[in-house]
């Protein structure tokens, strides 16, 4: 059983497109009302936004229309006889992009990066005999997380001694 407030200690549903559906059930209990509001609280507006233009930004066809978009630039260069304006509407439009996506950018990597820190706790926590106190550790202090590295380049080098002696790394060490 998690005894984590900020995990429902049962999900009796998932999160797809138009709402909440049920359906799936994990790690037994029940699931607090909070949680489900957390759980919506997907659909915030920014939310919603850097996820439609993020998926927007990494198609082919958002590349190629770039392209274009340059392509256009440069052939109305003559046109505008390679003026001051022509080349600050370039810089100008692909400053305001750049700055954008950096946010958005940052926006995608943390919320993936928080997605795959919680699979990687609930692999540890489904794992027997794997140490649960490995789980959120992005969230210790950086010489806390200094002490589980060195524990762990500990025991890599120890595994790698026994295999150069020909034996197994493959046990589980106490950590």
């Amino acid at each position: 059983m998690i005894n984590n407030p900020q995990m429902p200690a049962q999900v009796t549903g998932f999160l797809v497109r138009g709402g909440f559906q049920p359906g799936l059930q994990a790690c037994g209990g029940t699931v607090d009302g909070n949680w489900k509001e957390d759980v919506m609280a997907v659909k915030d507006g920014y939310s919603r936004a850097a996820k439609a233009v993020s998926r927007f930004c990494g198609r082919p066809q958002t590349f190629l229309l770039a392209v274009g978009v340059i392509a256009v630039w440069l052939i109305s260069g003559p046109l505008f006889r390679f003026s001051d304006t022509w080349q600050l509407v370039i810089n100008t439009g692909t400053t305001i992009i750049t700055f954008l996506m950096v946010f958005l950018i940052q926006n995608t990597q943390n919320r993936d990066t928080q997605a795959i820190q919680v699979k990687l706790d609930e692999l540890i926590r489904a794992t027997h005999g794997a140490h649960n106190a490995l789980m959120d550790l992005e969230e210790l202090e950086e010489a806390s997380l200094d002490r589980f590295r060195a524990k762990y380049a500990a025991l890599a080098a120890a595994a790698r001694v026994k295999l150069l002696d020909g034996g197994d790394d493959t046990d589980t060490p106490d950590a």
